[in-house]
């Protein structure tokens, strides 16, 4: 749960509104108070086929949502934490139906309602990868159905999940506090306009795209050729498209999905292994024909049997399959839990890990406190006129607390490290310490130092900052410039 210094103080000015605002704008308020109580959310969009469900079965660490086209898979589908496993069905008119998990511990593919009089599926998980993180997997953006592709623009630019969800299905969905984009070839012009269209209704004050991610799926189909390696080529493009995207998301992260939910939700078994451990130990012609395409695999005669191959076609592609018999020749005693822990690497997962932990972990408490702020902007515009200078007066006063300069210092640090604003490299790492902790003595490269000390050396830098902006920067590079002097001289403050 997010419970930082900004979203406690957005939450004790949205109590003493709700006292004072009128019959009209308290919901509003009353709204943003819960959802700063609960856990960040971050919407998973994409076109159609883009591997979304994939990669939301990797980040819960279970195969629970279907991958295979089907109803469920046309209606937006929230995963929080629960007590217990528990699968709902909304409907637009309000009504839930309870549905069981299926046997094999995934939602159902057929819904008790025709989808499209679902709003949304709701799912409670067991799973602490689910306590400080909400997931919503949305239908394709452009996908040929308009209907599914309109719930999911909904999803992204509308409103995810209230406790109560009326007949409107839009009232049912809040705006998403955080996007993970999921694209499998270069970024279309759609593309970047929806993530666009994304970055300005949940960032209302701010200037950067620091609560979205682009990840760059199926990395593993950029190999130029049977077995080799793909991530010299992927690297590259996932930074090229992060370039394209620099002011809709904050970086881009080439995974191979499928390796990821295999090896993230426990999908390898023992006999697997052993049946690529089998395939490992065939003379090197044969591996080389039947690893020239899935239709080879399948079909050519060999040791092991047809419905083997075809589960693990299933669970690692080809690319998968070429890895693991490579390391299972190389070491013929290699245990399933560490050839698991090499697929876990070779899917990109864990760079993505940390830039999750990066972008949404350590900014969870800025992301919300500007998604709330935002909201009650946008209040303020639409509102009774008799509310707006009392709903504006409170964000403002928020905005000017030195708690809130967190903001603007996250920026700067994105616009720096992602080649925005080009500054020394000794320079752009301050930004980032400056940005990213809180703990005074790493900030300035002085762990264990006294107070006193620390506070010197944060007027110094402070000072530092000021030159360098009043001497030859150029405009950006200013910005940033004055941005991080403000965060130094608060550091100075708070230390002395």
């Amino acid at each position: 749960m997010v419970a930082g210094q900004l979203t406690t103080s957005v939450a004790g000015m949205c109590e003493e509104l709700a006292g004072k605002v009128s019959a009209a704008s308290r919901p509003v308020v009353e709204d943003v108070a819960s959802r700063l109580g609960q856990p960040l959310r971050v919407a998973v969009a994409g076109r159609l086929k883009a591997g979304k469900s994939t990669l939301v079965n990797a980040l819960i660490g279970r195969r629970v949502a279907p991958t295979a086209a089907g109803e469920c898979t046309r209606v937006v589908t929230q995963f929080r934490y629960g007590p217990a496993d528990r699968v709902d069905v909304i409907a637009r008119n309000g009504t839930k139906h309870a549905v069981p998990l299926d046997a094999s511990g995934m939602i159902p593919t057929s819904l008790p309602i025709p989808a499209d009089e679902a709003a949304m599926i709701d799912v409670q998980l067991s799973s602490d990868r689910l306590r400080d993180l909400t997931v919503v997997d949305t239908p394709g953006l452009q996908s040929v159905n308009t209907d599914i592709s309109e719930a999911a623009r909904e999803m992204l630019f509308a409103a995810p999940i209230a406790d109560d969800v009326d007949d409107d299905s839009r009232a049912a969905v809040e705006s998403a506090e955080a996007i993970i984009y999921v694209f499998t070839q270069q970024v279309r012009a759609d593309d970047v306009e929806a993530l666009e269209a994304f970055s300005k209704a949940s960032q209302q004050l701010s200037s950067s795209p620091m609560n979205a991610l682009g990840l760059y799926n199926k990395a593993d189909k950029l190999a130029p050729g049977p077995g080799q390696d793909p991530w010299p080529i992927a690297g590259p493009i996932a930074g090229d498209q992060a370039a394209v995207l620099r002011r809709a998301v904050c970086d881009v992260v080439p995974v191979v999905g499928l390796l990821a939910e295999t090896a993230e939700a426990g999908l390898l078994t023992a006999a697997d292994c052993e049946a690529l451990r089998t395939l490992a130990g065939l003379d090197e012609d044969k591996r080389a024909l039947m690893l020239a395409s899935a239709g080879l695999f399948l079909n050519t005669e060999g040791p092991v049997d047809q419905h083997q191959r075809q589960r693990l076609l299933e669970r690692l592609d080809l690319y998968g399959i070429h890895f693991a018999i490579a390391h299972l020749g190389a070491n013929p005693h290699l245990a399933t839990g560490e050839l698991v822990r090499l697929l876990f690497a070779a899917s990109g997962f864990p760079r993505l890990r940390t830039t999750l932990h990066q972008i949404f972990g350590v900014r969870a408490d800025v992301i919300k406190a500007g998604w709330a702020l935002g909201r009650l902007d946008a209040a303020a515009a639409s509102g009774p006129a008799a509310d707006r200078d009392l709903l504006r007066g409170a964000v403002e006063s928020i905005v000017a607390r030195p708690e809130y300069h967190r903001l603007p210092l996250l920026e700067a640090a994105a616009q720096v490290t992602t080649g925005q604003v080009a500054l020394p490299e000794a320079m752009e790492a301050e930004v980032a310490r400056l940005a990213l902790t809180d703990d005074a003595g790493v900030v300035l490269g002085l762990p264990g130092e006294a107070r006193p000390q620390l506070r010197r050396a944060a007027i110094e830098a402070a000072a530092r900052w000021r030159a360098f902006a009043n001497g030859g920067a150029t405009p950006s590079q200013a910005r940033v410039a004055n941005v991080v002097h403000r965060g130094f001289h608060l550091l100075a403050q708070r230390l002395g």
